[in-house]
């Protein structure tokens, strides 16, 4: 079972986030999920940066995978679009159906935006083109057990297995709106959240995460303790979002539990003071999203 980090859902500055992917060359990665899948008005990256750190990684051993944006509300995002799905060099993640259609039977990531959740949309799916499919989010573990024994067998699957969770986007900004600002003239506020704005309901109880058009979830989903059973079911990568601070040492101790040199719980240990918020892992149990089951695994 192999690692991928996945696309950068918040907007850093342009110095950060070269900084950022000059480390990752370093990192015990696979893939490496780029562009920007969230807000077309974050441009401290144009894409001709995006395929230069493509590139670069590439160099490096590393696979980079395109990602396109999930919603796309302008002809520039269309005209990016096109830029993405005609770049021969490099692999591409679907994030919507017109990216599935630009796509024209090459070889492709289906998204987990492409709400997947049934065998037959699978093989609709790889008759497209798709040679892995990332599982919708708040699939748990019974559902994903049950599509798995009868998927095309061709398919590779990847699981979200670390990060705050995108769980919907909006055409209105609330980040904006939350500074009163309008959509189209933003002050890029989205840059003084490099891991989003924390909602709190009114008893002070984590809630949400806004970032920019995007909702996150408030804690931080970890499947840390689930390796050896994503692993048994035939799971062939696990995906980690990337965070503000500590994500080298997030990528290093999952590479650790993955390899045998800690275990699931002392993986945990370490990454828990290092995460932006609390953990939780209810999906995967089929329960509420916020929930921390406690997983006997060692």
């Amino acid at each position: 079972m192999k690692i991928a980090l996945g696309p950068l859902q918040y907007y850093w500055s342009r110095d950060t986030t070269m900084m950022f992917y000059a480390k990752v060359c370093d990192w015990p990665v696979a893939f490496v999920y780029l562009g920007e899948t969230v807000c077309s008005r974050r441009h401290e990256l144009r894409l001709s940066d995006w395929f230069d750190i493509a590139a670069m990684l590439a160099e490096a051993g590393k696979t980079p995978i395109l990602s396109t944006q999930v919603l796309l509300e302008s002809g520039k995002d269309m005209r990016t679009l096109r830029r993405i799905t005609e770049a021969p060099a490099y692999a591409v993640e679907a994030n919507d159906m017109g990216a599935v259609h630009k796509m024209q039977g090459q070889p492709f990531v289906a998204g987990p935006f492409l709400n997947l959740y049934n065998t037959p949309a699978l093989r609709q799916m790889a008759a497209l083109g798709a040679n892995r499919w990332v599982v919708p989010l708040e699939m748990g573990e019974a559902s994903l057990r049950e599509i798995l024994a009868d998927k095309p067998p061709q398919l590779e699957t990847e699981v979200f297995a670390y990060g705050r969770m995108p769980l919907a986007f909006s055409a209105r900004c609330f980040a904006a709106r939350h500074y009163n600002y309008p959509k189209d003239d933003c002050h890029y506020v989205c840059l003084q959240h490099p891991d989003g704005m924390l909602v709190q309901t009114k008893e002070g109880q984590p809630f949400l995460t806004i970032n920019g058009i995007q909702t996150q979830s408030a804690l931080v989903y970890t499947l840390i303790h689930e390796l050896e059973t994503l692993r048994d079911m035939g799971v062939a990568v696990i995906r980690l979002s990337p965070q503000a601070e500590h994500m080298e040492t997030v990528v290093q101790t999952f590479h650790e539990v993955l390899t045998g040199k800690c275990s699931a719980s002392q993986g945990h240990e370490i990454m828990r003071p290092l995460m932006p918020a609390a953990p939780c892992n209810g999906y995967w149990y089929g329960k509420p999203g916020l929930e921390m089951v406690q997983s006997q695994a060692a």
